[in-house]
């Protein structure tokens, strides 16, 4: 990066323990959105025993995602992250269910193109199996405390044979699954992630797309996230991934207005599953754009450029974003930033464009018409 990009926190529980409210932002509610798509997916089972799953594990053969940027999924697990949020009792029990021979539930995987598993449902027994194979959970010794007499204090090493051999050998069952049709996305592994998502906080959108696309596209986004103008502009960090993914958002919406169809949530998914392997080169300049977009938009318009009232509106903010990067992409500078304010402010007084950025905001007449009216207002500047 060449420009002026924030530090990321350098441990994620630090994060975690310093979260601020989140900035309130208008926008389409995407939880009630929905997919319409008809799938064809294979699905089978498979018991796998316990020794053998966290052999997968280990080996990256299984991979647990992450919900968040800042987090390798592939690396080496030394504590958890902060999706892992059994308390020290379940996972007790749960070891301890294994060892007493009874059945405990089923995990849900999903096949990707690389022949590698991704865990759909069950990371937190997956995970607590991993822990207590390697003798260390939370960065402390992993021995059982609640469970009965006979296994208290004890680590995997300090098991005895029978009952080491008890737990590699019991048994879980895992349902599989892989999306046939459509072919050209994950749309319904995304859903079931919507649909199984058991661990406790709900998902939010961009959380789900981060574990599903993961690679330089997210980490772009990530990193864009730290300009010092985008942060004067948006407010506070979101620590549910929503200003991640209104960059998103301008991206898709910069590159494929025309071809825009609602749920935006859908749209959005589709873009980033087309652009996870991003180019050296669409890197370079998706990263400029947004940089001297975000930068002459605070120049000329100030902090408060999204903002009707209070809030973030997104709709303002995703059609004034493209308006002005549109206008920069011709290559001509603005030479003076006044006419760049007065374009925005006639803008905002405009009755067709407030109707498209305050109602039905998702559906395709309001987004195709609010940013061709952007672009129409910002490429008349000089």
């Amino acid at each position: 990066m060449s420009r002026d990009l924030k530090e990321k926190p350098s441990k994620q529980a630090k994060v975690n323990a310093q979260r601020p409210e989140e900035e309130q932002v208008d926008d389409v509610n995407e939880d009630l959105e929905t997919i319409p798509y008809r799938y064809t997916i294979t699905s089978y089972g498979a018991d796998y025993p316990v020794d053998g799953l966290v052999k997968r594990i280990n080996a990256q053969d299984i991979v647990v995602p992450s919900f968040d940027p800042e987090v390798e999924v592939y690396e080496p697990v030394e504590g958890f992250q902060r999706q892992f949020m059994w308390t020290k009792p379940q996972c007790d029990r749960f070891i301890e269910s294994l060892l007493l021979g009874l059945p405990v539930p089923g995990i849900f995987l999903v096949k990707q193109t690389d022949g590698r598993f991704l865990v759909l449902d069950g990371q937190q027994r997956l995970r607590t199996l991993q822990a207590f194979y390697k003798g260390m959970l939370r960065d402390r010794k992993f021995g059982l405390e609640n469970v009965q007499e006979t296994y208290k204090g004890q680590a995997y090493d300090d098991l005895d044979v029978e009952d080491r051999r008890r737990l590699d050998n019991g048994i879980i069952h895992a349902t599989i699954v892989k999306q046939d049709e459509p072919s050209d996305d994950q749309s319904s592994i995304y859903l079931i992630f919507e649909r199984l998502n058991t661990g406790g906080t709900s998902l939010h959108p961009h959380e789900i797309r981060v574990a599903l696309f993961r690679g330089a596209f997210v980490k772009l986004l990530r990193d864009l996230n730290g300009h010092n103008a985008w942060r004067q502009l948006y407010g506070k960090k979101s620590h549910r991934l929503k200003d991640q993914e209104l960059i998103l958002r301008f991206f898709a919406l910069h590159e494929r207005w025309n071809d825009y169809e609602r749920p935006m949530k859908d749209f959005l998914n589709q873009f980033m599953g087309a652009n996870r392997r991003l180019d050296l080169e669409t890197k370079d300049k998706f990263e400029a754009l947004f940089m001297d977009t975000c930068d002459l938009i605070l120049d000329a318009v100030g902090v408060k450029a999204f903002r009707l009232r209070t809030a973030v509106n997104a709709a303002v903010l995703d059609s004034v974003m493209v308006g002005v990067a549109s206008r920069l992409r011709r290559g001509k500078p603005i030479a003076v930033k006044a006419g760049l304010r007065k374009a925005y402010d006639d803008l905002l007084k405009t009755k067709s464009y407030l109707d498209s950025v305050e109602k039905s905001t998702a559906d395709e007449e309001s987004v195709k018409s609010r940013i061709k009216l952007a672009i129409e207002a910002f490429s008349k500047v000089r």
